[in-house]
């Protein structure tokens, strides 16, 4: 029996989204635009990377040519090499939305065709009915933000406030969520816990996709910083995913990072949680050690968007690229016969755009393993297509959408 792993680069689009002009983000293209910042050598500093951007082993399966029949073209500066050795592929989602739980449902198998809830962007961002209910049933004199921003700003803008008054700092941004940031010593990692699923029932009347966790650590805004702490509390998926259904087949489903909070804890039956790309992936290498016949390994390598996509930082996003291509070999020499590794991504997170939000793009997937040859297959119609052809690969019956690419 054979087994699947399926890496997923948070955020890591390749631009060529027919509807990206619906969400504001025609011509968004993060890679195409890491591309063009390190072509340009703008990307080199303190040491960090220089020069254009490299990265053979995704080029070598396939990558560039993902990104051409997306766009149209080659990202500017990389080598492209002269054959590939993966199933290729550039997709384009059919959910309503550019956030984290569509684009990961969509990949399992279901689209998300309803419209999310959202707040809105000027103004006290949740009614006051919500912060009264919030307050009263989370146990909190009040709470601070009620605005949409970027984590990191707003813990430095409002951090110190916090410590003084114990408020909570409630946030939103262009997805559809809320976050609640709070620090894990005066406040406490188990109260925010509390407090973040009071809010989670609380907003299923606004049909709100997330509440997430953002605990920080520090004693004023020049040393406040963000944990690994975090937690996302979901809706759960609005029918059985990919995962689900591995699940009722008795298959093993190991979610690494915060793979099992998107699917609001259903379909996994291992966890594994990790602080950082480098972290995750090293799990990720341990688990293909242990990890039986019939199953499905599942990452989700957080930074590309966490740190370096929503902050706007195109040489940490380059760099963490070039990191993540250098340490491909050692997962590929650990694939035996009968596996299947797919690469792929949720959505883009184009850190030359405006704001500081997710961005509409297709994205790359790369599918390789021992025994499988090298192909291009086009655009892909939906994300779901990655689901079938894991489930196909393992041996479940066809699902409702989607269609294998093997």
């Amino acid at each position: 029996m054979a087994r699947a792993f399926l890496l997923l680069l948070d955020s890591f689009g390749i631009g060529g989204a027919r509807d990206a002009a619906a969400y504001g983000d025609d011509g968004a293209n993060t890679l195409g635009h890491i591309a063009e910042y390190c072509a340009a050598g703008a990307a080199d500093r303190e040491g960090l990377r220089e020069g254009p951007l490299k990265l053979p082993m995704l080029s070598a399966l396939g990558l560039l040519e993902a990104a051409r029949v997306s766009t149209g073209r080659y990202p500017v500066g990389m080598s492209v090499p002269d054959r590939t050795f993966a199933i290729h592929a550039a997709a384009s989602e059919v959910s309503r939305g550019k956030d984290t739980p569509s684009g990961h449902w969509e990949i399992a198998g279901v689209p998300v065709l309803f419209d999310w809830g959202h707040f809105p962007t000027e103004g006290d961002a949740f009614p006051p009915e919500l912060v009264a209910a919030l307050c009263r049933e989370g146990n909190v004199g009040g709470i601070l933000g009620n605005c949409h921003a970027s984590g990191t700003e707003i813990i430095a803008r409002l951090g110190e406030e916090h410590l003084r008054t114990g408020f909570p700092i409630c946030y939103t941004s262009a997805d559809s969520v809320f976050q609640v940031a709070a620090h894990e010593g005066s406040f406490g990692i188990d109260r925010l816990n509390d407090f973040c699923l009071t809010a989670r029932r609380l907003l299923d009347a606004f049909n709100i996709g997330r509440v997430i966790a953002r605990p920080f650590l520090g004693h004023d805004a020049q040393s406040f910083r963000r944990t690994a702490n975090r937690r996302d509390f979901s809706v759960p998926p609005p029918a059985p995913t990919l995962l689900d259904r591995l699940k009722s087949a008795g298959r093993q489903v190991h979610g690494i990072g915060k793979v099992s909070d998107i699917f609001a804890h259903q379909g996994v039956t291992d966890i594994t949680k990790a602080d950082g790309n480098a972290a995750l992936f090293e799990a990720t290498i341990s688990a293909i050690d242990s990890a039986p016949e019939g199953s499905l390994t599942f990452v989700n390598l957080v930074d590309f968007d966490m740190l370096y996509g929503h902050r706007r930082d195109v040489a940490g996003y380059a760099a963490a690229l070039e990191a993540f291509d250098r340490r491909l070999p050692t997962f590929g020499r650990k694939l035996k016969l009968g596996d299947l590794a797919i690469i792929t991504a949720d959505h883009g997170c184009d850190p030359t755009w405006r704001g500081t939000d997710h961005t509409r793009e297709r994205v790359p997937v790369l599918a390789f393993g021992p025994g499988f040859g090298a192909r291009s297959a086009g655009i892909l119609p939906t994300f779901a297509d990655v689901g079938e052809t894991i489930a196909k690969h393992l041996g479940l019956p066809p699902g409702e959408n989607g269609r294998s690419f093997l």
